[in-house]
């Protein structure tokens, strides 16, 4: 086989490798396959110069976010009006740019983290962590597809209160990197491989005993009856005048049995097709309603401030808490041409899909407070929100709750809302806390503190999800800490890497 022909088929093995990382995640769960994947990339990196492995680190990201992020191609073909051969090159485009992350990371772990027979294994597992890092804030970021997600079952989800799903990450791509040293060693038990073998075995044992800590503990509070709207409105007409009014009365008849049935009632993200200001004189209706139940309802829409003299006009994407509740959250963390049009004076008015309904909201601060529900305090996640790690920890642990809307009508039929579920999940087992996820076509789902859920409604039906959440007190690890455990240790790790590598060139 010539030089040419191997490296193309090296190509086609990281591509296959990091697609399988989609099917260890939601809603496959073949949770192993993480692990191989990892072993797959560590193996080919083997030997590989840094020019060499940011290609293949490139060809491994092509296939994680190609296969992983294919609903990408959903919101643009079905939802944004783009033709087919457009939606599939801009979704191409989406997959590559977000490869050059991937690419990056395979770069600097050849060229500065692999030297020692150590860095082969914990070098390894510190790039790979660093680079899901990077993409959870760089260019606003890309937190999908980590591979900690596909352990909310397994010894490993001890680590999720303690050091988040980066802490996951880090074992399952060391995990990878033993199995991928002990092959090209011929022996799990090869001098270079037992120590960092041995760490891998610890560090599961470890994860088992800590899943069997109660970090947090039940408030004293009496449980708290839920209810979720889910009116299942097609994404396609959801934004149509015509469907203003049967839209808010549909919500209003939905609700009107829940007043003296639950204590919290929750609609879903932007469950009110036009901004507050217009809205306001029905939600005062239904705001009248539930306080004479003692109820709290909790709500998505759209917020208009005018412009001043000190200010531009803005429009948020909210959630706002009525009846017994208080409160109004504005998202802080916009989702890339959904609701903000990067480049907007270029991109305007080029293709539907850059002209999409409420695509030009504003960022709110980082600085608002909490919403209530009676005696209850709610930290507020709009959709995309939910997929941070360290925005629900910042809320922590003053919440009595975590609460979710979503419009994963964007998703339609595609493997994203199973995935946006289970990152909703890993939130709650973080955080110690329950989780309260209300969506406009599913999956609604109540989740207790362990990740679990208790009560969930079916997709795409138009129904309410009734359930009871309890409120727990106290902190975990990862809400005092957030993700700045496991950064600090990769960071430790990779200089440490670096210092020892360089005295050993001057001594030699």
């Amino acid at each position: 086989m010539n030089t040419r022909s191997k490296d193309w088929l090296g190509y086609l093995f990281a591509t296959l490798a990091g697609a399988i990382v989609t099917l260890s995640l939601a809603p496959f769960n073949l949770w192993p396959l993480g692990i191989i994947s990892t072993a797959l990339l560590a193996w080919l990196l083997a030997g590989q110069t840094p020019l060499q492995a940011a290609k293949l680190g490139w060809f491994y990201g092509l296939g994680l976010f190609g296969s992983g992020s294919s609903w990408v191609y959903v919101s643009i073909h079905v939802y944004g009006h783009a033709s087919l051969p457009l939606a599939m090159l801009l979704t191409l485009i989406f997959s590559a740019g977000l490869a050059l992350l991937t690419s990056a990371t395979c770069y600097a772990y050849t060229r500065w983290l692999r030297s020692l027979p150590t860095g082969q294994t914990l070098g390894f597992a510190t790039a790979f962590v660093l680079g899901e890092w990077l993409r959870s804030w760089f260019l606003t970021g890309f937190p999908w597809l980590y591979l900690g997600y596909a352990h909310l079952d397994t010894p490993l989800a001890g680590w999720a209160p303690v050091a988040g799903v980066f802490a996951i990450s880090f074992i399952v791509a060391l995990s990878g990197a033993v199995i991928a040293n002990g092959v090209k060693q011929r022996s799990i038990l090869a001098k270079p491989v037992l120590v960092p073998f041995a760490i891998v075995i610890l560090l599961w044992l470890t994860g088992f005993a800590l899943k069997q800590i109660d970090w947090v503990y039940p408030a004293d509070k009496p449980p708290v009856k839920i209810a979720m709207v889910q009116a299942n409105i097609p994404q396609d007409i959801k934004w149509d005048r015509d469907q203003y009014w049967p839209t808010l009365k549909l919500y209003q008849q939905m609700s009107a049995s829940l007043w003296d049935q639950a204590d919290i009632v929750i609609w879903p993200e932007a469950a009110i097709p036009g901004i507050y200001q217009v809205a306001k004189p029905f939600l005062d209706e239904i705001s009248e309603q539930a306080a004479a139940a003692n109820t709290s309802l909790i709500t998505g829409l759209p917020y208009y401030y005018p412009q001043t003299d000190t200010q531009p006009a803005r429009y948020h994407n909210s959630v706002m808490a009525l009846g017994a509740g208080s409160g109004t959250y504005h998202k802080q963390r916009l989702v890339p041409f959904g609701e903000y049009v990067p480049l907007e004076g270029l991109l305007r008015g080029l293709i539907d899909f850059f002209d999409l309904p409420m695509s030009a909201f504003t960022s709110g601060s980082a600085d608002q407070a909490l919403l209530t529900a009676g005696d209850i305090t709610l930290a507020p996640l709009i959709c995309y929100e939910v997929v941070y790690p360290d925005l629900s920890a910042d809320w922590l642990p003053q919440a009595d709750m975590l609460l979710t809307i979503s419009n994963d009508a964007w998703f339609g039929h595609s493997i994203g809302p199973l995935q946006h579920l289970q990152m909703a999940q890993m939130r709650a087992l973080e955080g110690g806390r329950y989780m309260l996820r209300a969506t406009s076509t599913g999956i609604s789902a109540i989740i207790d503190q362990r990740g679990h859920i208790t009560t969930q409604g079916q997709q795409f039906s138009k129904t309410v999800i009734t359930g009871e959440a309890l409120v727990y007190s106290g902190t975990t690890p990862f809400a005092r800490f957030g993700n700045r455990l496991i950064i600090v240790v990769c960071f430790a790790i990779g200089i440490s890497l670096m210092v020892i590598a360089a005295k050993m060139r001057r001594k030699f």
